[in-house]
């Protein structure tokens, strides 16, 4: 009588990001209440909405001093924050955060902000950088103790040269051109968002900072020309 054949276990082959499945920490940086709504200071937030419907995550619910949401995704478990202590206090939302070395890198953490330098219809991912003068961005920094982590830098600039006060620029609505341009990159910015999420910053910065172009019709000083190259760094790195 022949004994019955062991059935071999099948290996399963190990993805190259599987290994990073960790929960990542994703902020939105704007101003709370509808006044602020549709200013450019919001265009964080906005990503934040967008990315919050895209992989269908529960409502944001207040999670003080922040609105959040998250649960598991298709590219690892996220958590996603809205911080609402106004944009110079963003930093009390990552209270307590803190990378494992001194003044170095704070890994799994990701910053979505506008960068007034980078002309509407472009975006870039950095693993680091100053503040560039976004009180924001300060904020952060002072709460977490380094310049370290990644940030998705949204374009809502140029301003026009005869603006005197920035601020103010800053906090008026956005005429609707600029803000539909930004709502057609929500779709490539989500993708930016999940590369990072699966396979790190460089390689997410490899495929789409040079990947995207600004709204038809901009000038060439707005296509980011530059000594740099095109689509030039701004101020914040």
């Amino acid at each position: 009588m022949k004994r019955p054949r062991k059935r071999r276990r099948r290996r399963t082959r190990r993805t190259r990001s599987s290994g990073r499945r960790h929960l990542k920490l994703i902020v939105g940086l704007g101003n709370p209440g509808a006044g602020y709504a549709d200013t450019r200071h919001n265009a964080g937030f906005w990503l934040a909405d967008a990315l919050a419907a895209r992989w269908r995550l529960p409502r944001f619910r207040r999670e003080p001093p922040s609105l959040a949401t998250g649960g598991p995704t298709p590219f690892g478990p996220v958590h996603l924050l809205k911080p609402q202590t106004f944009m110079n206090d963003s930093g009390l939302a990552l209270h307590g955060l803190r990378p494992p070395e001194p003044d170095g890198p704070l890994e799994g953490l990701l910053v979505l902000v506008d960068d007034v330098a980078l002309p509407v219809g472009y975006f870039r991912i950095r693993p680091q950088g100053s503040d560039g003068g976004h009180n924001g961005l300060k904020s952060i920094e002072a709460a977490i103790g380094t310049r370290q982590y990644a940030r998705l830098r949204i374009g809502v600039g140029p301003a026009p040269a005869d603006v005197d006060d920035l601020a103010e620029f800053m906090l008026a609505p956005m005429p609707q051109p600029e803000r539909a341009a930004i709502a057609a990159l929500l779709p490539v910015m989500g993708e930016a968002v999940e590369c990072w999420m699966t396979d790190g910053t460089e390689r997410a910065m490899a495929r789409f900072n040079r990947r995207v172009r600004p709204p038809e019709g901009a000038s060439p000083e707005q296509e980011g020309e530059s000594p740099q190259g095109p689509a030039g760094d701004s101020h914040l790195d």
